[in-house]
């Protein structure tokens, strides 16, 4: 009797575990079916809430539709803001199910994605609200240029629209910690190897090209002696 005892002393050891672990297991499961439900709401409720406010109409006038939709992307700005609100809320159901199970390795993964998902949340309303601003400073930049009678107008209002985005750009990256201090010298770099470029061509060979193209952006109002 005492041999079967403690032949069976395993799988009583190995029950015990199974029936203590059953019920974090219904916890976990009850805990992912409510985030799951959550995260279809707080989607839908994003969704919602930033059509309201007209958020993908200013979107599509930053021009940023027509980018994602060359690129591919199907849906549009606010389905993406929904979507990453989505996967925060599971992705936290997730810790709190795996940390119900003493998983806490995965947990501590899980997290980290958790905090990147902010930044890249905040990185895309700056690309939002500062391609908005460009498109609309190179929009005026065209439009003081022509009402003053200044050629390359669209040019202008191009090169104004650009260097903007160019810093947004640069913003929205450090945001998500991408690139940092390289990105940030690289384009100081690129930008003091231009304006270099471009002086040491005007001074050297180009001073009747650059006098030309001062003249024809600001014109003169006429010559002396005229009324």
């Amino acid at each position: 009797m005492e041999k079967v005892d403690i032949m069976l002393e395993p799988v009583r050891a190995f029950l015990l575990q199974i029936a203590g672990f059953l019920p974090k297991l219904a916890l976990a499961l009850g805990v992912l079916l409510a985030g799951w439900l959550l995260a279809k709401l707080a989607r839908f409720a994003i969704v919602k809430g930033l059509r309201a406010i007209n958020f993908n109409i200013l979107t599509e006038r930053a021009g940023l539709e027509d980018f994602m939709k060359k690129g591919g992307v199907e849906t549009d700005t606010t389905g993406i803001f929904g979507l990453l609100i989505y996967w925060v809320v599971i992705l936290l159901a997730l810790i709190i199910g795996f940390n119900s199970l003493g998983l806490t390795y995965i947990t501590g993964l899980l997290g980290e994605v958790v905090r990147f998902v902010p930044k890249v949340i905040v990185a895309l309303l700056i690309l939002a609200f500062g391609s908005y601003f460009a498109r609309f400073v190179g929009n005026a930049v065209v439009t003081y240029c022509k009402n003053i009678a200044i050629q390359d107008a669209d040019l202008l209002g191009k090169l104004a629209q650009s260097a903007i985005m160019t810093f947004v750009v640069l913003i929205a990256l450090d945001q998500v910690n991408v690139g940092g201090d390289i990105v940030r010298q690289s384009f100081l770099i690129i930008l003091a190897g231009v304006v270099l470029a471009l002086a040491l061509a005007f001074g050297l060979g180009g001073r009747e090209a650059a006098a030309e193209l001062i003249e024809r952006w600001w014109p003169r109002g006429g010559k002396k002696g005229e009324r």
